[in-house]
């Protein structure tokens, strides 16, 4: 029986700290789901996490992989969430034998091997090569667009995703995308557009591994690369009620010294795509602070923003590692720091500040 990627429901690590998460929430509760493939698994624990504290957001909006999650989440009724969560990624993950200990570049050569081979031979329920892909570089062969297909994803949302349920559901999904060829943000949402697979898949087609998909005529990519946590979809325009918004990233801005090559590029590749959210937060607060003075009764929000540190284990490949100790431990993280954030959020009290802003930059423990 190959090994179990993730943690069973309910599960607490031996040792772990019990933290006492009761939050008395606003009205309304928004989750903003970013995306980072592999990484994704941190976003599965941390919403997992949260369905089993009994905490259901009205909205969630999604990228690439935070669609996926998101769909999941919204297409599914309360008791499947979770366990629908975990079949994605028990399937998504390379079940090999268990990841070494110490030293640590062992650990690293084994994140590395899985990475190379998510490369070469795909993942049978997200991705698979295509034709000509990579061979398209070669004078003689047809041009291509993409690397690899994304059908195999196709498959698995038709199969794990009830799009009826999740078009007509209790939970307001937006799936964002980009325009490839003008580069306008496309936002797809539920109860006013009829969300299906193609829109996820389409969220998740970050050039040039996976190709665009054309829907009404437009051609859809990942938004990664321009708005990978797509925070102001929720916070652009005041709240009528008091707001929580939840916000969960895979990529964070900080990370220790890199001592190597390949610390450096997966230090560059967490600039590209963490960035845009600090430039995002940043502006968020500078307008609601305006507000504030001019509309100082108007309902409050608060923004907690969680963010995937990765440990010294992960590689710069390190959204191909679908390693089962990987996954385990991205799981495992985004538990970890979602209950650090309900904590901070029960201890933070209340605020006269209309946009409250709590970060939560957590910390990971390979193994």
């Amino acid at each position: 029986m190959p090994p179990e990627p993730i943690p069973p429901q309910g599960k607490q690590p031996a040792g772990a700290p019990t933290i006492r998460t009761t939050v008395s929430l606003p009205p309304d509760v928004a989750l903003v789901l970013g995306g980072g493939n592999a990484l994704g698994a941190y976003l599965a624990g941390a919403c997992d996490h949260l369905l089993t504290r009994g905490i259901t957001p009205g909205r969630i909006v999604g990228a690439s992989i935070g669609a996926v999650t998101g769909a999941l989440i919204a297409g599914n009724p309360p008791a499947l969430r979770g366990p629908r969560l975990r079949e994605f990624w028990a399937e998504a993950a390379v079940h090999t034998a268990a990841a070494p200990g110490e030293p640590l570049k062992l650990r690293q050569i084994y994140n590395g091997l899985h990475s190379t081979f998510a490369a070469l031979a795909g993942r049978p329920s997200i991705f698979r090569h295509r034709f000509p892909g990579l061979w398209s570089a070669l004078p003689w062969m047809p041009n291509d667009t993409a690397l690899y297909d994304l059908a195999p994803l196709r498959r698995t949302l038709e199969r794990l995703v009830d799009f009826d349920r999740l078009n007509r559901g209790d939970i307001d999904l937006s799936v964002c995308a980009v325009d490839l060829e003008t580069g306008d943000e496309v936002v797809f949402r539920t109860g006013r557009d009829v969300i299906g697979p193609a829109h996820i898949l389409a969220s998740a087609a970050i050039p040039p591994a996976f190709p665009p998909v054309e829907i009404d005529g437009r051609l859809l990519c990942d938004p990664g690369y321009t708005n990978n946590v797509p925070i102001d979809l929720v916070l652009a325009e005041p709240p009528e009620r008091d707001l929580l918004c939840i916000a969960v990233e895979l990529f964070s801005l900080r990370a220790p010294r890199p001592r190597s090559l390949d610390a450096v590029l997966e230090r560059a590749h967490d600039l590209v795509f963490a960035s845009a959210t600090r430039r995002t937060v940043a502006a968020l607060r500078r307008e609601y602070a305006l507000r504030q003075r001019l509309a100082p009764e108007a309902a409050h929000a608060t923004l907690l923003h969680l963010a995937y540190r990765a440990g010294l284990d992960e590689v710069a490949a390190k959204t191909l590692d679908f390693s089962p100790a990987s996954i385990r431990d991205r799981w495992e993280a985004g538990r970890r720091d979602m209950e650090r954030g309900l904590a901070r959020l029960r201890e933070a009290g209340p605020t006269a500040d209309h946009l409250r802003y709590l970060p939560v930059d957590g910390s990971h423990v390979p193994g």
